[in-house]
């Protein structure tokens, strides 16, 4: 009996459909499959997610990771930072399946690091970085070339938004925060909040917010 047959009937069915929603190849199954096996046995002994049922996983932590690609264009993008990555969420899913896109993972807590460290080794993916200070060290010592940085609720937007500082080497990169259908944004937040786009997770609503400078021309979704 493989790993996904182990699940259930409830968490198979949802394996089934999320394998054939995103068009995942045999290798891509193969590599959600260990990462939801070790994020499952990691989880017994650190704090990577509140959600441990295998079903609930696949919905809402692997499909909700690739839905961005839904509404946005990842294929054609050569890198994105995932702020605030905890248990590679949602960047190791869209670097399973972006394979040729580079992914930065910006992670401070120890034993998340160590978990990600693992994950990439196993399940062999190349061209992805972790950055393991914080995010205000982050704006302040690098200048990377960036198509997109993403944060699935890890640092409050207000804090987020510092990367459109006119002194930020990211003030015209775009910012797309998950978000949940109750989420309103704060004042500050208000003049960078560009686009909203609904969507939803089985029965939960959801809403990817694009940020970017009030002056910002540059365009990644229509």
């Amino acid at each position: 009996m493989n790993l996904i047959e182990q699940l259930g009937k409830k968490g198979e069915q949802a394996w089934q459909q999320f394998c054939k929603k995103y068009e995942l190849t045999d290798k891509q199954q193969e590599q959600f499959a260990r990462y939801l096996s070790l994020l499952r046995t990691w989880n017994e002994n650190i704090n990577l997610t509140a959600i441990t049922e295998p079903a609930t996983i696949i919905t809402h932590h692997f499909q909700d990771s690739l839905e961005l690609g839904t509404y946005f264009d990842i294929a054609d993008m050569h890198h994105i930072i995932d702020i605030g990555s905890g248990a590679g969420l949602p960047g190791i899913p869209l670097k399973i399946k972006y394979p040729e896109l580079k992914v930065t993972l910006i992670e401070v807590t120890g034993k998340k690091i160590a978990f990600l460290r693992m994950v990439i080794q196993e399940l062999g993916l190349e061209d992805i970085e972790l950055y393991t200070l914080d995010w205000r060290t982050f704006l302040r010592k690098t200048n990377e070339d960036v198509d997109l940085f993403v944060s699935r609720a890890s640092l409050a937007p207000a804090e987020l938004v510092r990367m459109f500082k006119p002194s930020s080497p990211y003030k015209e990169t775009k910012l797309v925060y998950f978000a949940s259908r109750e989420w309103q944004p704060e004042a500050e937040e208000l003049p960078f909040l560009q686009k909203e786009f609904e969507y939803q997770i089985s029965s939960k609503k959801r809403r990817f917010v694009l940020f970017g400078a009030p002056s910002s021309e540059k365009k990644i979704a229509e």
